[in-house]
């Protein structure tokens, strides 16, 4: 559905765009000053990539370029989405590729593959900001499981696409080369450099995925570099403002309901589960985990959620039932009037777990169920 609407608005912009090119190249669409198509592929100056230049005089180059700022541009809900989320994390990402001694270029990397959103995925099982595979995910020291996805964090998911293209410019010595390694695998571009004896990304022959991302990358750039060029005079307010948050280290015995840190934190479960979104599900898992809170909440955090923890486990409304001959999980819910799914998730179990006699399953009361049910 999402994917159809975004065609839809896509259409809708084109349209707009249309308009305003009847009007001429130099004739705002309407009152908004938004320019039209044409206007926004006449490229002046030389564009580069990280400090490698765009051979622009290359038609075919310059055709895949205006092919991107063309459907970008004309994607103005995204774009606008993409501006207001830039303040929030590009500042992180120009400090850590600035500490490590990379191109201020790469930040657009992350626009391009997740248009800067934690829960963003696709149909292969990239997730994250910057789509990283679980495989290169884990190579590059992010945890990925079942109760924690690192790819999600910003901060952590950055860090590791640092080390990844400080790996992929050592091998191609290029970061145009890098960042289409990035994009199909270091070793599908070793092929086709072998096959084709080429070595510069814009002569390759390569998947057309591959084919689109840089100039889709490059149109990100030039957007952001200069919005109101492009038709999108956004002011100070309504970017949306950085996350504002103290850091503490959470030591769990056992596993333990994220509410807990968010009663010890005067917050309520949604607010710890934005602020860390590599933390999946209502659980933290046993171990010591770096977790970020509201500003101004880390004084005292440990002790409340020590006492928070102790009510917790001394809970008088928690229930061990022992699972009898004839059981099944929808029957002991209905039985002791719960949820389905908060029986399951108290008990770390799938829904196609099997249960057997003698197993011992937590059971809370009605009230608790309802407040573990409506997060996810």
């Amino acid at each position: 559905m999402q994917k159809y609407l975004r065609l839809l608005l896509i259409t809708v912009g084109v349209l707009m765009s249309t308009f305003a090119l009847a009007a001429g190249p130099d004739s705002p669409a309407d009152e908004d000053g938004y320019p039209s198509l044409l206007k926004s592929i006449q490229f002046k100056g030389p564009i580069d990539f990280c400090g490698e230049s765009v051979p622009l005089e290359n038609q075919e180059v310059r055709e895949r370029l205006e092919k991107e700022m063309l459907l970008t541009v004309a994607d103005r809900p995204q774009v606008i989405l993409w501006l207001k989320r830039s303040h929030r994390f590009m500042p992180l990402i120009e400090k850590e590729l600035a500490a490590n001694g990379l191109p201020e270029d790469l930040k657009y990397v992350a626009i391009a593959e997740s248009a800067l959103r934690p829960h963003a995925g696709s149909t292969a099982g990239a997730i994250g900001f910057w789509q990283f595979m679980q495989t290169t995910g884990r190579k590059y020291g992010l945890s990925v499981n079942a109760a924690i996805d690192e790819r999600r964090s910003i901060y952590k998911s950055t860090r590791a696409a640092i080390a990844y293209f400080k790996f992929l410019h050592e091998e191609f010595q290029s970061w145009t080369l890098a960042a289409a390694a990035y994009n199909m695998g270091e070793e599908g571009l070793k092929s086709e450099m072998l096959l084709q004896e080429v070595n510069e990304y814009y002569r390759l022959y390569l998947p057309l995925e591959t084919q689109r991302y840089i100039p889709r990358i490059i149109s990100a750039k030039l957007i952001l570099l200069n919005p109101e060029k492009y038709g999108f005079k956004l002011i100070e307010d309504d970017y949306y403002p950085p996350y504002e948050f103290d850091e503490i280290i959470v030591r769990c015995d056992q596993r333990t309901p994220i509410r807990l840190v968010a009663q010890a934190a005067g917050t309520y479960f949604k607010q710890i589960k934005d602020l860390n979104p590599d933390i999946r599900g209502h659980y933290l898992p046993a171990g010591s985990h770096a977790i970020l809170i509201p500003k101004g909440s880390g004084d005292g955090f440990k002790e409340r959620f020590d006492k928070a923890v102790a009510g917790w486990q001394k809970n008088p409304d928690k229930h061990v039932y022992t699972v009898k001959a004839g059981d099944n999980l929808s029957s002991i819910a209905e039985r002791f009037q719960v949820p389905l799914r908060a029986l399951l998730i108290w008990n770390d179990l799938k829904s196609r777990h099997h249960i057997h006699p003698g197993d011992r399953l937590i059971i809370y009361k009605v009230v608790e169920a309802a407040i573990e049910t409506n997060h996810d």
